[in-house]
């Protein structure tokens, strides 16, 4: 079955920056990050296995989201940190259904912190 494992959560200033990985054990064809807080789950950014990449407003010009397919890995760098950017982030991937459909994979979440 696939595995999903995230990395790289912490706390961070406002402007401050890090970038989260999620590693998948099996075949995965799109990936995307997704965030909860206060019980709102917002899709941050996805890509597909060609490298198309699409973003939330919220984060459009700050997030970049990449992929190394040879490492079946995700990664998303986030610079210029906001408070409203505080969420658990969770790495979602689907093999062919809908990515965050019933189908799809979950990683645990890894919680990033932006606070003065």
């Amino acid at each position: 079955q696939v595995q999903l494992v995230e990395s790289g959560g912490g706390l961070v200033q406002p402007g401050g920056s890090l970038r989260l990985s999620c590693a998948a054990s099996g075949t995965i064809n799109v990936m995307g990050w997704y965030r909860q807080a206060a019980e709102k789950r917002e899709l941050v950014a996805w890509i597909t296995s060609g490298g198309r990449t699409t973003y939330a407003d919220s984060v459009k010009g700050r997030f970049t989201i990449s992929r190394d397919n040879a490492k079946n890995t995700m990664y998303l760098q986030m610079n210029s940190l906001k408070p409203e950017d505080t969420a658990v982030y969770y790495c979602n991937g689907a093999a062919s259904d809908a990515l965050g459909g019933r189908n799809s994979y979950w990683g645990q979440g890894t919680q990033v912190t932006v606070s003065s």
